[in-house]
C-alpha cells in the first residue's frame, strides 16, 4: 500500500521538529547559554514588527539590493551581448571573467568603504559588482549558444543585425539570463546584509551588528529569521518572474505539462 504524503504537511512537520530541537537546545543550555528561547525571540520579533526603525532598515535593505541587482542586470546583459556576439572579444575576455568569477565582492569591502564610506552607495556598488560577472557570463553563454542556422536563415530573409538580435539572439539567451537573475537575486540580498554587518552600510545588516555588539541575542535571532524569510521571498519572486517571462520557452512548457 503506497502512502501519499503532501509536501505542505511534510514541510510543516519538519518546521515543527526544528522548533522542538531549538527549544531542547535552549533547555540544555547549548552554545554556552547564548541560545535564546523561542518565546523570547518571538517576543522580540513582535517588537521589531511594531518599530518604525525596523521597517526603515528593511526598506533600505530591499531597496539597495534591488537597485544594485537592476543596475548589474542592465550592464551585464549589455556587456554579455557585446562579448557573446563577437568571437575575438569573447576569447579576449574569457580569462578575465573566469578569474573574477570566484572572487567575492566582500574582499574589496575595506577599499570601497574607504572611498565611499559606510553608505548606501557603498552597499549598492558591492551588490553591482557581485551580480555583474555571473550575469555577463550567463548572457555570453546564451548568445553564443544561439543556433547558427537560425541566424543564417534570418539573414537570408533580409533581417538586419538589430532585428536578428531582438528576434533570434535574445529569445535564445533569455533562459540563461533568467538563470543568472535567479542566482543573483539572493546574492544581492546577502551582499547588502554583509555590507551593513561588516562595512556599516544602512539596513538590516547594521541592525544585526548593533544587536550582536550589544549582546541582545533574542533580537539578533529575530533579525536572522526576518532575513531568512526575506531571502525566501526574493527567491520566490525571481522564480515567479522567470516563469512569467519565459512561459513560451519549450523547457517551461514541458514543466507545466
Amino acid at each position: 500500500m503506497r502512502i501519499s504524503l503532501k509536501p505542505a504537511a511534510v514541510g510543516a512537520a519538519g518546521f515543527a521538529a526544528a522548533l522542538l530541537l531549538w527549544q531542547a537546545a535552549w533547555a540544555a543550555r547549548a552554545a554556552g547559554g547564548s541560545l535564546p528561547s523561542i518565546g523570547s525571540v518571538a517576543a522580540d520579533l513582535g517588537l521589531l514588527l511594531t518599530s518604525a526603525e525596523f521597517w526603515n532598515a528593511l526598506a533600505q535593505t530591499v531597496g539597495i539590493a534591488l537597485l544594485g541587482l537592476a543596475a548589474s542586470a542592465a550592464a551585464g546583459i549589455a556587456i554579455g551581448i557585446l562579448v557573446g556576439s563577437f568571437e575575438p572579444v569573447r576569447y579576449a575576455t574569457r580569462a578575465a571573467l573566469e578569474f573574477l568569477k570566484p572572487i567575492p565582492p566582500i574582499v574589496i569591502l575595506p577599499l570601497v568603504v574607504l572611498v565611499l564610506g559606510p553608505t548606501g552607495q557603498m552597499s549598492g556598488f558591492l551588490v553591482f559588482l557581485g551580480c555583474l560577472v555571473p550575469i555577463v557570463m550567463q548572457t555570453v553563454d546564451g548568445v553564443h549558444s544561439t543556433d547558427p542556422v537560425a541566424r543564417d536563415t534570418a539573414r537570408s530573409y533580409g533581417m538586419g543585425a538589430g532585428e536578428i538580435l531582438a528576434r533570434i539572439v535574445l529569445p535564445s539567451a533569455m533562459p540563461y539570463i533568467g538563470t543568472a537573475m535567479r542566482i543573483s537575486a539572493p546574492a544581492a540580498l546577502i551582499i547588502t546584509v554583509v555590507a551593513g554587518l561588516l562595512g556599516g552600510g544602512p539596513g538590516l545588516g547594521q541592525s544585526l551588528y548593533l544587536a550582536q555588539a550589544g549582546g541582545d541575542e533574542p533580537t539578533m535571532y529575530a533579525l536572522v529569521i526576518v532575513l531568512g524569510v526575506l531571502g525566501l521571498l526574493f527567491q520566490a519572486g525571481t522564480r515567479s518572474a522567470e516563469r512569467r517571462l519565459l512561459h513560451w520557452h519549450e523547457s517551461y512548457r514541458e514543466a507545466v505539462h
